[in-house]
């Protein structure tokens, strides 16, 4: 039975190289998959979906206005049957996006995988993930570590000292140099200017 599906995260968990290795998987028993993508992240190019250790595939790019359904629709009338939808950086997905992924699942029958943040650098959910965490079949959380060794589960926004960053727009495209996965303690800790964060110990590219 097509389930939906959402894997989620803190930042650098390996989200993407997960999605690359659920579609290589589908390829690999002769399944056809499609990856799509938000437009508005071309850090690897438009249409392109890159990891940090340099996996990598042509996906379509997406606005928040467009229809999924339709889309999926569109791409199997073009190029026939599908298998699986695979979904990248889903916390940009608009609640209307989320509910058309379930058209997908439950109305052509087809799973969709979903990866992506669940909440963003003041702690609170992105539109994407709050519908997907209440509609999704399945939930899975994608693990990894704060630089205390702890769990991480939230991301921080920090300047180019190391501080806390608590304002500003909750979309930064190319700004990953400035995000760090930190536990809930060490969170609370930066954010109040308690502690600080050593980039160029703790910070990689998505």
């Amino acid at each position: 039975m097509a389930k939906l599906y959402f894997y989620y995260s803190a930042m650098n968990a390996g989200k993407t190289t997960t999605l690359l290795q659920s579609a290589y998987n589908y390829h690999e028993r002769g399944m056809r998959t499609l990856i799509v993508t938000p437009r508005l992240d071309h850090r690897a190019g438009e249409g392109v979906v890159a990891s940090r250790i340099g996996l990598r595939a042509n996906a379509h790019p997406f606005e928040r206005e467009d229809d999924l359904f339709a889309l999926v629709e569109a791409d199997i009338a073009a190029r026939g049957p599908l298998d699986c939808v695979l979904v990248d950086e889903a916390q940009f997905l608009a609640k209307a996006q989320v509910w058309q992924l379930t058209d997908v699942v439950d109305r052509l029958r087809i799973p969709v995988l979903a990866y992506g943040l669940r909440t963003d650098f003041r702690g609170e959910l992105f539109e994407g993930s709050q519908y997907l965490l209440a509609w999704a079949d399945n939930l899975d959380e994608i693990k990894t570590i704060c630089h205390t060794g702890s769990k991480a589960t939230m991301v921080v926004r920090v300047d180019e000292h190391g501080r806390a960053v608590t304002d500003g727009p909750q979309v930064e495209i190319g700004g990953n140099d400035r995000y760090v996965s930190v536990s809930r303690a060490e969170y609370k800790k930066i954010v109040t200017g308690e502690g600080r964060i050593e980039l160029q110990q703790s910070v990689l590219p998505l």
